[in-house]
């Protein structure tokens, strides 16, 4: 395997690309006894609309959720949980737009653990009987979910934002779509997205690289195949289809997200810069030692409820901060005021450059996470770039870029908002 040192941050990391196309990335940790592992596809509640040979290809909402679901299931009647439980494993899942991931953490056994990951990840069964039972249990799960003030927020916000794009639908679908999923549909986007060229396999902890390259050799098909290409739609306006959404739910708090566009940059190195740059910017536009926060916490606009994020996925961008507040609209309104000032005045010099620290020592905490360490590797190289290059980036990010990004991703006019208020 290649190894590529990163001294500043103390981290070697060794890399390979399979014959059969998959990423493999291996982070040792000499003198730990914590083993992770994470096998991740590029496929997830997103990726609805395909092309494969010339031919378009839709599946329902909540696809790619299911499939997670099932995929634990083992010819037999086996659940993959239990047996990698029973081996002292703990192991679990999770789909976002994007991604589809599967992951575990042990003390020991992490070998067989790993042998196990990748055979129950690489071995399909669906049933007719099975996908009904699991059709009901995941029912239950939107059902739930449909009562979460902050999933109904998030994705109200999207539809304003982005109202012909499938990341405005749950990542779970609906319990309508969900019905229309059959063993068939899962084997067909199985068979489609769950291809060796399409994954990473991330895996950090006390390990010989060469004896995971050798798993994963063993464990894996050696063909190689091509993947098909997501077809999410192209936005041309960087303005929200309308402003605000407001929804009543039982909340002991109005609740609010503000947020706006983001055009991903596709290239590597730009990728990875723009997303540091918008997560800086972020920090110093609503971080919790910004003058915006602490105006608003003190004037009891804010509370300490409140946070910030830069989430790129599935081809879209979206800048988002929110949390509780007596009037939302009051927010918003210090918020473009705050921006306003920032465009005259400029950042503070000396408040840009303790964020830009702040903003390192979080990264620099993160690489004590064995979970954070593997799952930014899958999702960064998904988007073309190694997670580990973050730290030099930022350190060369300037205040201007800050205040230009401010500039223009914070105009009054890109700004929606989502609004849930108590049912009186």
């Amino acid at each position: 395997m290649q190894s590529r040192e990163y001294p500043e941050i103390g981290e070697k990391l060794y890399e390979e690309t399979l014959p059969n196309g998959l990423r493999l990335r291996v982070v040792p940790k000499a003198g730990f006894s914590t083993f992770f592992a994470a096998f991740a596809v590029n496929y997830g509640g997103a990726h609805r609309r395909f092309e494969l040979d010339g031919e378009k290809i839709d599946t329902p909402a909540g696809i790619a959720h299911f499939l997670e679901h099932k995929m634990f299931d083992m010819p037999g009647g086996d659940s993959a949980i239990n047996i990698l439980s029973a081996n002292g494993a703990d192991p679990n899942a999770f789909t976002s737009e994007d991604v589809t991931c599967y992951y575990f953490e042990c003390t020991h056994s992490f070998e067989e653990n790993l042998r196990l990951l990748l055979r129950f990840v690489s071995t399909p069964y669906f049933t007719p009987e099975t996908v009904e039972k699991e059709q009901g249990i995941i029912g239950q799960e939107i059902r739930m979910g449909e009562d979460d003030p902050g999933d109904a927020m998030y994705y109200n916000l999207y539809k304003l934002l982005y109202p012909e794009h499938p990341v405005k639908d749950r990542i779970a679908g609906t319990v309508e779509s969900i019905a229309k999923i059959s063993d068939k549909t899962l084997y067909d986007c199985y068979n489609m997205f769950y291809r060796p060229s399409n994954m990473v396999l991330s895996v950090a902890g006390d390990i010989d690289p060469e004896k995971v390259l050798k798993i994963a050799l063993e464990e894996l098909s050696p063909a190689r195949k091509s993947v098909p290409v997501a077809d999410f739609p192209e936005f041309k306006s960087m303005l929200p289809a309308e402003s605000i959404i407001c929804e009543n739910m039982e909340v002991s708090a109005p609740q609010f997200m503000i947020g706006a566009k983001l055009r991903p940059e596709k290239e590597g190195s730009k990728a990875l810069r723009q997303d540091l740059v918008a997560k800086l910017s972020l920090r110093l536009l609503a971080g919790y030692s910004s003058p915006l926060y602490t105006k608003l916490y003190f004037s009891g606009l804010l509370s300490r409820n409140f946070d910030y994020e830069c989430n790129i996925t599935a081809g879209t961008g979206a800048l988002i901060l929110g949390g509780e507040s007596p009037k939302p609209m009051e927010v918003l309104k210090a918020l473009n005021l705050e921006v306003e000032r920032i465009n005259k005045e400029g950042l503070d010099s000396e408040r840009f450059e303790r964020a830009k620290r702040a903003s390192l020592g979080a990264r620099l905490r993160g690489l004590e996470d064995f979970e954070n360490v593997c799952v930014s590797l899958i999702f960064c190289l998904f988007e073309g770039y190694c997670a580990f290059d973050a730290l030099k980036v930022l350190g060369s990010i300037t205040k201007e870029e800050c205040e230009e990004f401010i500039r223009e991703h914070f105009a009054p006019e890109r700004l929606a908002v989502s609004i849930i208020e108590a049912k009186r």
